[in-house]
């Protein structure tokens, strides 16, 4: 109930300030949705570079994550002795209690660095999409290998038994008989991390970048300028933390413009997470 209200109270907020923003005369809906350039200073909002930018942010941290996450939860439910799991446990637990600040310095300072010297100073900004996106990814590793161990530990060990019986080998039971039965508990695992992952916000704004990447349809090239991972793009939380924390008037336009952004970024997550509830209710498999 208190959740319930909660969201409620989130929607009006935004809504009502979303609504001053969009009523003033510079902005357009119809713009907002279908421009790719997002500069206040010329009264131009659209929001595609930022949604860009943090849907590429939220798509190369759950290509770190999942894999990694999966195969963590694997181990630690199907492999790991006692001990093995004693030691493992307090390590993701470490790797979820540290303050995102720190993720972002260590983005700025180490993996960036790293991802310069392997592919070329040219080729890889100081400040980028990728180094953000793969911090990101170890962030929410913790959360992904958690919420999956709790799936893989709800399937019946007679499953597992009757396999064996069968004659499969611990491996083959783990990935054609317990990975699937946990399938929508790992779903809405990934589909939970994705919306952590999309609303990171000190990664992003020390990593990414701290203006939007603006593109012009039909003549960037898709792959060089829109999708490379390897330039600056400023994410929307990213954006939101750049611009709230400056020297904005109360009801200007560029300060109206951040509950647009918030809300667009509320309804974004609030739709993975429904379709995450309606994923586990679909293929939920119940056992006696």
């Amino acid at each position: 109930m208190i959740s319930i209200l909660t969201t409620i109270g989130i929607v009006v907020v935004l809504g009502r300030e979303a609504l001053l923003f969009f009523q003033t005369k510079e902005v357009s809906l119809g713009e907002f949705f279908s421009s790719t350039t997002w500069e206040p200073q010329i009264f131009e909002f659209g929001i595609w570079p930022l949604v860009r930018s943090t849907l590429m942010v939220g798509f190369i941290a759950v290509l770190v994550a999942v894999p990694l996450g999966l195969a963590t939860a694997v181990y630690l439910s199907e492999y790991a002795s006692d001990r093995a799991r004693g030691l493992l446990k307090p390590v993701l637990e470490v790797l979820a209690g540290i303050p995102t600040v720190v993720y972002g310095y260590f983005a700025l300072t180490f993996v960036t660095p790293l991802l310069r010297s392997l592919l070329g100073v040219s080729l890889v900004e100081i400040f980028n999409v990728a180094s953000a996106g793969i911090v990101v990814g170890v962030l929410i590793i913790p959360l992904v290998s958690s919420m999956s161990e709790d799936a893989l530990h709800a399937v019946p060990l007679s499953l597992r038994e009757a396999a064996h019986g069968l004659g499969a080998t611990k491996l083959e039971v783990s990935l054609r008989v317990v990975l699937p039965a946990a399938l929508s508990g790992i779903t809405a695992a990934i589909v939970v991390s994705v919306s952590r992952a999309i609303g990171e916000t000190m990664v992003v704004a020390i990593a990414a970048g701290a203006a939007p990447r603006n593109w012009n349809l039909g003549k960037d090239g898709l792959f060089s300028t829109v999708l490379n991972p390897f330039i600056s793009g400023e994410t929307m939380t990213g954006h939101i933390v750049r611009i709230s924390g400056g020297d904005l008037s109360y009801n200007s336009i560029d300060y109206d413009s951040v509950f647009a952004i918030g809300l667009m970024l509320f309804l974004m997550t609030l739709s993975l997470n429904m379709l995450s509830r309606r994923f586990v209710a679909r293929f939920r498999e119940v056992y006696e």
